[in-house]
């Protein structure tokens, strides 16, 4: 019975990876483009891609700083608390990170501090600015043919 033999070269194939890959060390790697930046890092002097830009405007949470010092009404929900599993928040947005929004409130003069995760919905008083995103052109004709057939 004749056996299978296998080759003992294998091909080989570039790997790349979004994750860079430490292996117990500090130091990043280095790839012939130069080290790798962590992970979700904003590389200093290298601007942002028209994409890039567009991608970020979808965010919550630069839609609420496209409209601090805005008043508005938050509702939010904590799972699991019987005291107070959903809270009403009023104030003005003072800023708004990816997972947190600042908001005083000015008859107080508390400020708050609210996770993201907790946020359902906001209410305005006042139209929303909201920047909407461009659309690429590729799917601008996609979306004009469809529209004709």
């Amino acid at each position: 019975m004749p056996q299978a033999t296998w080759p003992t070269v294998y091909p080989t194939y570039p790997f790349y990876s979004y994750y860079p890959y430490y292996a117990g060390s500090a130091v990043p790697p280095v790839t012939a483009y130069g080290p790798l930046p962590p992970s979700g890092a904003v590389v200093p002097g290298v601007p942002m891609t028209e994409e890039q830009m567009i991608a970020e405007q979808s965010y919550v949470e630069n839609i609420l700083r496209y409209n601090k010092g805005k008043t508005a009404t938050f509702y939010l929900t904590y799972e699991n608390n019987r005291e107070w599993n959903a809270m009403v928040i009023r104030g003005v947005i003072q800023t708004a990170g990816r997972d947190h929004i600042i908001v005083s409130d000015p008859e107080t003069g508390k400020r708050y501090l609210l996770l993201m995760v907790n946020l359902d919905y906001v209410v305005f008083d006042e139209p929303i600015t909201y920047i909407a995103p461009k659309v690429p052109p590729y799917v601008q004709m996609y979306l004009e043919e469809s529209r004709e057939g």
